[in-house]
């Protein structure tokens, strides 16, 4: 298990249970819905229904620590793996696929428990998922005093799950509840926690705490460091500190600072982030100077600190471990808790959060983003839609502690929360809905969230049937304040600033004393993957040593690219490698590759004897061609009456003045105003990039020429020139590219430069040859060394 049993792959929704309907679900299209802003009046329903619309630079890795051979290993596999979290779609593309749910949420009738513990009713609930037989510390959880624990079942999980003092809900027990939601659920995921927690709710919950199976609450009393009341005899007393909007001065001028807050600073930890911070924000070390107080019993969420192993990402894991020994960070315990104020944002998970009734319809775990992606999502819509009812996030010190069991962070369930976690916060507050309840503005957030990519259609369904089971259990939704979003937001000098000064407690992880330098060679991978993450690298091999490659290739580079395509003139779904026949035709395959991947930003094809310096792309231009027209080796051109004896320039030229007069008027001019047609070029084409503006061009001109032999280094360089004027390529792209033909010297290593965007030839036939590649690679990414 990772962090939540969260590494399980996609899998197959849950069959609908008995008696299911979705006659309260209606997929209509309202065109007319409103894009997020105040002054747009929102859809009306005129049957007088309920409306229907709810809604780097710096990254701080410190000297001590290079990142060890797994996390290199998991950068890239990455590419190799499904991982979504954030999908790039534009927002005409995803208007016309999204559908807007009709939903009456003013007529649902109640779902009724038939199970053997329908007469079961309690307050206090702790819900947890399982996949394994009963941990110690869900025995633990169990002993607690007047908590019941609901551990729920997936497809991993035993089948003779047991533990006395425990409800348990297997995959059938979960089928026969009647919640709409199971129709969603994948089989083997933690998110099935969402059965949980309506089950909960349906049994009397007016708190949950969401809990993992292998973290133990410290002193066994989860009373000792929550508000579990947050009214009446029992609730904390007093105010509770709040932060407060930093003004940051720019001139003349001055503006609000992050939206985001690290609250691990808050409670001594300075060097450490959680998992869902935007790693652009890592390198914030500073504390707030001043905070405000107010009064609580509006922190409707409390998310708590973990001792031992915090909830913490793949890219801290691995950069601040030397081996595999084990983490145990220690937070300030005596830190008070900190609360946030409208526009001010953390990252909340689901193994160690406390929910109270007004803020159950934040439990929901979203089904479409990828398993690591999916609570901190939740978290970030549940803290924008408690600025809608008045309530408020709230971070308390150390309350579980979690052993660091060694296991792989799984990076590929992560890696685009890295890249695009930012936008998603800056997304939410600016979003404004006029909806008037607040079900009504769920349901418009969840449809705006797909409109802009970072979901898909799938959880809006899935929210549509999440707000209608909560209402069909009991839950009664709460009312909306009248709040002004927009008003001047709690900066300093807007009540008594209160200072508190967190302490730096000493971060001897792994027995290494923190370091103030920044490890700049994780910065600069960020950096690389923020601006080639979004584009597929597609490389052909050779098929006498792609078994033996195929991995490397996808370890190499798979680090950076949004996905590594393997083609050989054999497939081997053993190893990866697909079918891509000979190479002097392979450029009919790659149409299929970019049906594929369709939200690809870019395709960079690329032969398995040419070496891709990744580092000097940072500057191309990923919305135009590239191609070695700057290369004078690699990019020749001859007279069409040339009697060269090589079959596909002798067949080339016939080949390419059929085409030429069989072509569309727009790729005849712009071929003939680049070349003439007294010339021919000829490209080695092993290296060539195609934007996605220029896709469907490529595919165009692929099925003009058919079945006609028309070789590679004559085909690619003719579909450039047809596609696109020369002088709008992006030259200088692959201008400084090392190319080095027959005859020359056969030691690589004699003429790689890291400084070159490219190297040809250089030939990996095994291992022995990988390793010699990674050592001189390093001189431009050192962290390719952990690979040996």
């Amino acid at each position: 298990m990772f962090v939540q049993d969260r590494s399980e792959p996609a899998a197959a929704p849950s069959p609908p249970p008995p008696n299911y309907s979705k006659s309260q679900i209606k997929p209509t299209r309202l065109p007319h819905l409103p894009k997020h802003k105040e002054d747009e009046e929102g859809p009306h329903n005129a049957l007088g229904l309920s409306c229907f619309s709810h809604n780097l630079s710096k990254v701080l890795v410190f000297s001590f620590a290079l990142a060890t051979a797994a996390i290199v290993f998991f950068l890239f596999r990455a590419s190799d793996a499904t991982a979504f979290c954030f999908q790039s779609a534009s927002l005409r593309e995803i208007e016309s696929k999204i559908t807007y749910p009709q939903v009456q949420f003013n007529s649902v009738p109640p779902i009724t428990d038939r199970t053997k513990y329908s007469s079961f009713k309690t307050e206090r609930w702790i819900v947890v998922s399982v996949s394994s037989p009963p941990t110690d510390a869900v025995r633990a959880l169990v002993r607690m005093k007047g908590w019941q624990v609901l551990a729920i079942g997936n497809a991993d999980t035993p089948s003779d799950w047991q533990l006395k003092g425990a409800i348990f809900l297997s995959l059938d027990d979960q089928a026969k509840l009647g919640f709409r939601i199971i129709d969603h659920l994948p089989y083997n995921s933690y998110v099935r926690k969402n059965v949980g927690y309506l089950f909960a709710i349906q049994h009397g919950a007016k708190k949950i705490y969401d809990a993992d199976d292998r973290v133990e609450v410290i002193g066994g009393d989860l009373g000792n460091h929550f508000d579990v009341e947050l009214d009446g005899e029992e609730a904390r007393r007093g105010t509770m500190l709040q932060y407060v909007h930093r003004e940051v001065q720019n001139k003349n001028n001055s503006h609000v600072g992050s939206p985001v807050v690290n609250p691990y600073i808050h409670f001594g930890q300075r060097s450490v982030w959680p998992r869902g911070l935007p790693l652009e924000n890592v390198g914030d070390l500073g504390h707030e100077e001043f905070y405000t107080e107010v009064y609580g019993g509006k922190q409707f969420i409390q998310q708590g600190i973990s001792n031992g192993l915090p909830d913490v990402d793949s890219v801290f894991y691995f950069t601040r471990k030397t081996g595999f020994e084990t983490f145990d960070i220690r937070f300030d315990d005596h830190a008070p808790r900190v609360a946030l104020p409208q526009g001010l944002m953390a990252p909340m998970n689901s193994f160690n959060t406390l929910f109270h009734g007004p803020a159950f319809w934040g439990l929901m775990l979203p089904v479409s983003v990828s398993s690591m992606a999916s609570d901190v999502i939740r978290g970030y819509l549940a803290q924008r839609i408690l600025w809608e009812m008045g309530g408020c996030l709230a971070v308390y010190p150390p309350t579980v502690h979690r052993v660091d069991q060694i296991q792989l962070y799984p990076f590929a369930e992560e890696k685009d929360l890295h890249v695009h976690v930012g936008r998603l916060i800056k997304f939410l507050i600016s979003w404004r809905s006029n909806m008037q309840t607040l079900f009504d503005k769920i349901l418009h957030l969840s449809y705006s969230m797909a409109e802009e990519g970072f979901w898909t259609e799938q959880d809006v369904k899935f929210t549509a049937a999440w707000l209608l089971d909560l209402l069909a259990v009991g839950y009664v939704q709460p009312r909306l304040m009248t709040l002004e979003l927009d008003r001047g937001r709690t900066v300093v000098g807007h009540g008594d600033p209160k200072e508190f000064v967190p302490l730096k407690l000493p971060s001897m992880h792994l027995g290494v004393e923190e370091g103030g330098a920044v490890n700049f060679e994780i910065g600069n991978l960020i950096q690389w993957r923020k601006n080639l993450g979004n584009v597929v690298l597609i490389m052909y091999c050779d098929g006498r040593n792609v078994n033996h490659t195929a991995l490397e290739w996808r370890m190499l580079y798979g680090r950076v690219f949004k996905r590594v395509v393997i083609l050989s003139e054999q497939a081997n779904p053993e190893h990866g490698v697909e079918f891509g026949g000979k190479y002097w035709e392979v450029y009919k395959v790659l149409p299929k590759i970019f049906d594929r991947f369709a939200n690809a930003e870019g395709f960079l094809f690329i032969t398995d004897d040419t070496i891709l310096n990744y580092w000097n792309l940072l500057q191309a231009d990923r919305d135009k061609l590239w191609i070695t027209n700057k290369v004078p080796k690699s990019w020749i051109t001859a007279p069409t009456n040339s009697k060269n004896s090589a079959w596909y320039i002798r067949e080339g030229v016939d080949i390419v003045k059929k085409l030429m007069t069989s072509l569309p008027v727009h790729f005849q001019i712009n071929y003939k105003e680049n070349i003439g047609e007294e010339k021919l070029v000829i490209c080695s084409s092993d290296i060539f990039y195609v934007s996605q503006r220029f896709v469907a061009d490529f595919v165009d001109l692929v099925s003009h020429v058919g079945d006609l032999k028309l070789h590679q280094k004559i085909a690619v360089p003719m579909f450039f020139l047809a596609m696109d004027s020369s002088s709008n390529f992006d030259s200088q792209a692959l201008k400084s590219m090392i190319y080095r033909v027959g005859g020359e010297s056969s030691d690589p290593k004699s003429f790689y430069l890291a400084q070159a965007a490219a190297v040809h030839p250089w030939k990996v036939s095994n291992d022995s040859d990988f390793m010699k590649l990674i050592r001189a690679m390093s001189s431009g990414d050192p962290l390719l060394l952990e690979l040996l």
